[in-house]
């Protein structure tokens, strides 16, 4: 499994983590070529990457620039969503900055008591933090790894001036990002004055990785190092370890091959005026459309209305296909949209003969590698109605079989 460890110790920020991509071998111009693709407000592209090699207490990395005019606006997160979807990026860029970006927005409602719809970007919405989140989505889908690891993540101490004022570093967005996130206490040099971690950089950090820690068994295939605009008395980098995972003796199975986070979109609504029929009727139609699970669930609504939460869990690339048939097939207005982490154990499924014939069970690896076996209920079904015998005879035959095959 090709993975990639991100080592923040002098923290992390959107033009550091472009800068550790494209020192680590990812290609500048097709970062650029998907940058100039958005939908840019002018239709022009607004922006150009400029990568440079810089030295930092004596360390070489390199530095990526964002040039771009000046400009004055503040943009809301559907600006910034049309933006994106209007760009030809790949289904895994689109989507990764994409969330990139609703996380933020997300840290920014909650800080400042307000919503997705009405909050609006300062720092974040600016020309060259929007060219630092999609270029580094655009740069993690070329680079090509199944899994992101990271050390603890210092945000160094004092004060910061952002649009609101003069704030407490880690400024509120970026604590409110960096909730379970382990902290380093500061960089190897010792306390630093001034802002080591950006919002840009814990939203990267916090959608990527799948788990903080020290260096994974590995073998390294390349480094990248990505420069802060800063000096420090310690080398401002970001140091980006790309290569193999390697399998330990004694580690759980899930952590090399297998049980790895996927990324979903979890769809929900509040239906309390919807007849039952229609809802089955558009539960049947998310099945056949590919919905990876769909849930629904009693609610007690206002007005002491019964009513029923819908849950639809979906492909990224699915979701809004998925999102219009409950539109179409209901009586919702709005749906809440999540991007996710889910966690799919490894399975296979195999064919056992009993005494009334073939049907397969579905065989689970756990996390410490044994098996967990389940008798398919349709086949099980088959079986019993051609039989005349129960569904659960069927399965308890089946469970046997496999017994008897181990």
């Amino acid at each position: 499994m090709r993975i990639a460890y991100l080592d923040c110790a002098s923290g992390v920020s959107g033009d550091m983590t472009l800068g550790a991509l494209v020192d680590a071998g990812v290609d500048l111009a097709a970062i650029q070529a998907g940058l100039d693709s958005l939908a840019w407000p002018d239709g022009t592209p607004n922006c150009r990457l400029v990568a440079s090699q810089v030295k930092k207490c004596g360390f070489r990395a390199t530095q990526v620039v964002v040039q771009h005019e000046p400009e004055h606006a503040h943009r809301h997160l559907h600006h910034i969503q049309k933006m994106i979807d209007g760009g030809a990026l790949t289904p895994r860029a689109h989507e990764l900055a994409t969330a990139i970006f609703r996380r933020i927005a997300e840290a920014e409602a909650k800080v400042h008591g307000s919503t997705l719809e009405k909050v609006h970007f300062h720092e974040v919405g600016a020309i060259d933090s929007i060219a630092d989140i999609v270029g580094a989505a655009i740069g993690w889908d070329l680079l090509g790894v199944e899994e992101v690891y990271c050390s603890p993540v210092p945000t160094g101490s004092g004060f910061v001036q952002i649009a609101h004022g003069r704030c407490a570093i880690p400024a509120p967005a970026t604590a409110e990002l960096l909730a379970g996130v382990p902290l380093a206490e500061h960089p190897p040099a010792g306390p630093i004055v001034g802002e080591l971690t950006t919002p840009t950089g814990a939203a990267i950090v916090k959608e990527l990785v799948k788990s903080f820690g020290p260096l994974p068994a590995m073998t390294i295939e390349r480094i990248g190092l990505g420069s802060g605009q800063k000096d420090f008395d310690h080398p401002n980098v970001l140091r980006l370890v790309v290569g193999e995972r390697i399998a330990v003796p004694g580690e759980p199975a899930t952590q090399v091959a297998g049980g790895a986070p996927q990324t979903i979109v979890l769809l929900e609504t509040n239906l309390d005026d919807t007849p039952g029929e229609a809802i089955g009727d558009c539960v049947e139609r998310l099945w056949a459309a590919g919905a990876l699970d769909v849930a629904l669930s009693p609610l007690q609504m206002k007005k002491h209305r019964p009513g029923v939460l819908l849950s639809l869990q979906a492909a990224p690339a699915d979701a809004d296909r998925l999102a219009a048939i409950v539109f179409r097939h209901t009586t919702a207005l709005g749906m809440r949209r999540q991007t996710v982490k889910r966690i799919v154990l490894p399975r296979r499924k195999v064919s056992l003969e009993t005494e009334w014939g073939a049907g397969s069970v579905v065989v689970a690896t756990l996390p410490d590698g044994s098996e967990r076996v389940t008798p398919e209920y349709e086949d099980c079904k088959a079986l019993a109605d051609a039989a005349g015998v129960t569904v659960g005879e069927v399965s308890v035959a089946l469970a046997a079989a496999w017994r008897r095959q181990q």
